[in-house]
């Protein structure tokens, strides 16, 4: 299993510019082919998902299945219920993407933002340590990481939202497996946001997982490792690999 941190996240450099779309999906072409890796199975969460979701439509001869975590389909149809659902709950979104005041307010202080993102969209407070929290909140307290997460919502993650908004994606068709799943106690995903999809797809489902907000991985890490490995499992071996065995 091979799990890499995007451009400006986790350990990876954070350069000043590179945060589109085209880029950050360069940036994965090319790490597959660093790898010598001609096609694997994905999982991705959050913006991650958003550029999976990319990499599958554009280069769909990559990716053998996919799980998507955290995020929608980019087939969803633009609902009043859902612009207001956003406003409500992701308000920090134009907040972050904003020059100076996102990186300020992320790095900076008590780093009062970041917390929020942290431990407003879990279903359990405590899912997440201070030590954990400390490995994100650290990291951003570098003014390149800070200022890279700002430019990322600006240049690409609320730009994404628009195109998905607007219908961009009506015309494509996402041949590529795949499975998508949701927190069932996540504030901004409802089953009847998530429709869209089946005039687009060949192999599509989505689950909502109870326990879960946004953090799945972390809130429901059983659930997820049992649906992909059952996923990606080879035909006729989803048993052993969903059991460990």
């Amino acid at each position: 299993m091979i799990c890499p941190d995007l451009r400006g996240a986790g350990w990876t450099d954070a350069p000043p510019t590179g945060y589109t779309r085209e880029q950050l999906l360069a940036d994965v072409v090319a790490l597959l082919d660093a790898l010598e890796l001609d096609r694997v199975s994905l999982i991705a969460h959050d913006w991650g998902a958003l550029l999976g979701y990319e990499l599958c439509l554009s280069a769909p001869h990559r990716v053998r299945k996919y799980v998507s975590l955290g995020v929608p389909h980019p087939f969803i149809r633009l609902d009043p219920r859902l612009l207001l659902t956003i406003a409500r709950h992701g308000w920090f979104e134009p907040v972050i993407a904003a020059p100076f005041l996102g990186p300020r307010l992320l790095g900076r202080g008590r780093q009062r933002l970041t917390h929020h993102l942290l431990r407003g969209f879990t279903t359990n407070r405590n899912t997440w340590s201070e030590h954990d929290i400390e490995l994100f909140a650290g990291q951003l307290r570098e003014p390149a990481r800070a200022d890279a997460a700002s430019v990322l919502y600006r240049c690409f993650i609320m730009r994404q939202a628009a195109r998905i908004m607007t219908g961009a994606y009506r015309r494509s068709r996402l041949g590529t497996p795949t499975r998508v799943l949701i927190g069932a106690e996540d504030p901004m995903m409802r089953p009847e946001f998530l429709g869209g999809f089946e005039e687009h797809t060949d192999d599509f489902g989505v689950e909502f997982v109870d326990g879960a907000s946004h953090f799945l991985v972390d809130e429901r890490p059983d659930v997820v490792l049992e649906r992909a490995l059952e996923f990606f499992a080879p035909p006729g071996r989803c048993h052993e690999a969903a059991t460990g065995t």
